[in-house]
């Protein structure tokens, strides 16, 4: 059953969830991150940097740049593939996991909050 959300309660589901991600202690990720992440864990692998670049319309650095900083939190691990050493993959993250469901369940209760 699709969900139906005029163009203001989408926005305010936004803002709640943005507001919950900024006001817990958890590490804040900015939305091309989010957008990386969502990606490694909601599509099926494997995933490598040239593959998301290309999927997310943007640059290696910049695809570098976030796994840098999701390296650091756990939430993604890279390695060489070794059938091609210039080919690096994303593996997911028992951390990471973790993270994105709780994330999805900040998204199913504050939807749950919206005034109909």
């Amino acid at each position: 059953m699709p969900v139906v959300l005029r163009p203001i309660q989408a926005l305010r589901l936004w803002q709640q969830v943005c507001l919950a991600e900024v006001q817990n202690e958890l590490p804040d990720l900015g939305e091309r991150q989010l957008a990386i992440l969502l990606t490694i864990y909601l599509d099926p692998p494997p995933h490598t940097v040239r593959g998301l670049a290309q999927k997310l319309n943007v640059t290696k650095p910049v695809i570098t740049r976030a796994l840098d900083r999701m390296g650091a939190l756990k939430l993604v691990s890279r390695h060489r593939d070794d059938h091609d050493r210039r080919n690096v993959l994303i593996r997911r993250t028992v951390e990471g996991a973790l993270f994105v469901e709780r994330f999805g369940d900040v998204i199913v209760a504050k939807a749950e909050e919206l005034p109909l």
